[in-house]
């Protein structure tokens, strides 16, 4: 069985505070540094991908006008029964 000893004790809490308070110095020094170069680096990243072309569009000519018919549901209408109209009687 272990015993805690007063001198194991107060070296933990030295070391803790050793750690708690030279990880605020880090972070109040260095902190402003680590966060301008991320916010860099996100920067960057959005800037590459607002230069970037849609890829369609360097396709298509200035001027030209193209409709883009959406894919078909695969729906077909029955011939024999005929045509199907919804309406509203407007009083």
């Amino acid at each position: 069985m272990y015993a805690a000893s007063f001198e194991g004790i107060l070296k933990t809490i030295l070391i803790i505070l050793l750690i708690y308070f030279g990880f605020k110095l880090f972070i109040k020094w260095f902190g402003p540094m680590i966060l301008k170069y991320f916010l860099g680096k996100i920067g960057k990243k959005f800037q590459e991908q607002f230069n970037q072309a849609p890829p369609s569009a360097s396709k298509k000519k200035e001027g030209e006008v193209v409709i883009e018919k959406k894919p078909g549901k695969g729906r077909k209408s029955n011939k024999d029964v005929g045509e199907y109209i919804d309406y509203e009687e407007i009083d």
